[in-house]
């Protein structure tokens, strides 16, 4: 390896998944291992905290060696340890900040703390070697919608963002409503591949860039009760379609008002097929260039928190062994 190249180790434990990553230079992945409690909790209907946490504790180690392994590196050629430290659930967080300062302390490494939404952001660096600074942000998943106007690698500012559901809950609580299970976005993304967008649907617009959900899906939720007939794979296409044109809308203003060229998306629901298929068309209508994460990008994992976490220390955002789990964090904000 060159003497330049700096080596970062991320840890991501905010949800169901245990991941540890090893990324060179922000942007090439040697390892990138990750464990998910799917199966575990889709019984339950949804991820239970204790039950993840539980869960984190009992693999980190294991998946920290493994990825060691397979980047064919030790701890002592590694830079940093960065970790995710929100927002996300309390207990799991711990799993991971307390596992990284451990680490820290016991080689005598730099200690990063990364914002988890931050890391969803950068997960496209990975993906996308060309992508620089400055862009609009929309980050879909499960926990946020938020759209943010990132000026530099470590400078964000949140332009606009959900007023209730965020749209991956909103998926979630529309595949339960319709019999398909838990996790709804998957599911809901099949099914509406064999239907055509026929129900209207209510759509919210707001008089700023904020997004609202629920009114979408409390219509679907009533639509379903007093007719359960109807047509399931139409009622996910025209729930996809409703949504998908909310958020373009909100992005294409953002991209005039902040004369941008590049959009960019990331989180969990940045996979779904009919979202990207209906960004790329902008990319060819308005000559603006669509950028997102690969497949196994998108989900919670420990190379985008590693990602992140080698822009804050090349600029010097370090943390110290007080860092702690803040659940609700703001993008944005300071350790």
């Amino acid at each position: 390896m060159d003497k330049k190249d700096i080596i970062i180790l991320g840890i991501e434990t905010s949800c169901d998944e245990t991941s540890v990553a090893i990324v060179k230079n922000g942007r090439e992945v040697l390892s990138n291992i990750i464990n998910s409690q799917i199966d575990i909790h889709e019984k339950y209907g949804g991820v239970v905290p204790e039950i993840a946490s539980r869960c984190h504790i009992e693999i980190i180690n294991m998946i920290y060696k493994e990825a060691l392994e397979k980047a064919n590196i030790s701890l002592d050629q590694i830079d940093a340890i960065s970790c995710t430290y929100g927002p996300g659930l309390v207990g799991a967080l711990l799993v991971g900040v307390s596992y990284a300062k451990a680490l820290s302390y016991a080689s005598n490494k730099k200690l990063v703390g990364v914002n988890h939404i931050e890391g969803h952001i950068a997960a496209n660096y990975i993906t996308n070697k060309d992508l620089k600074p400055p862009f609009i942000c929309l980050i879909i998943s499960g926990g946020h919608t938020h759209l943010v106007y990132v000026e530099d690698y470590t400078k964000f500012k949140i332009i606009g963002k959900t007023r209730d559901d965020a749209i991956g809950e909103a998926f979630d609580k529309v595949a339960r409503v319709v019999g398909l299970g838990y996790p709804g976005g998957p599911k809901v993304d099949k099914l509406a591949k064999e239907g055509v967008a026929n129900i209207s649907l209510p759509k919210t617009h707001l008089d700023n860039l904020d997004f609202s959900f629920s009114g979408i899906k409390t219509a679907i939720l009533n639509l379903y009760h007093k007719n359960p007939n109807v047509n399931k794979a139409d009622l996910c296409m025209s729930f996809e379609k409703d949504c998908c044109d909310i958020l373009i809308e909100n992005v294409m203003k953002a991209v005039k008002m902040y004369n941008v060229d590049k959009i960019v998306l990331a989180g969990g629901v940045s996979a779904n097929s009919y979202f990207r298929n209906e960004f790329l068309n902008l990319e060819k209508e308005k000559n603006i260039k669509i950028y997102y994460p690969e497949l196994n990008l998108c989900t919670d994992n420990a190379a985008m928190i590693a990602s992140a976490g080698y822009y804050n220390y090349i600029n010097n955002k370090f943390s110290d062994l007080r860092l702690n789990a803040i659940p609700n964090l703001k993008i944005g904000e300071s350790k």
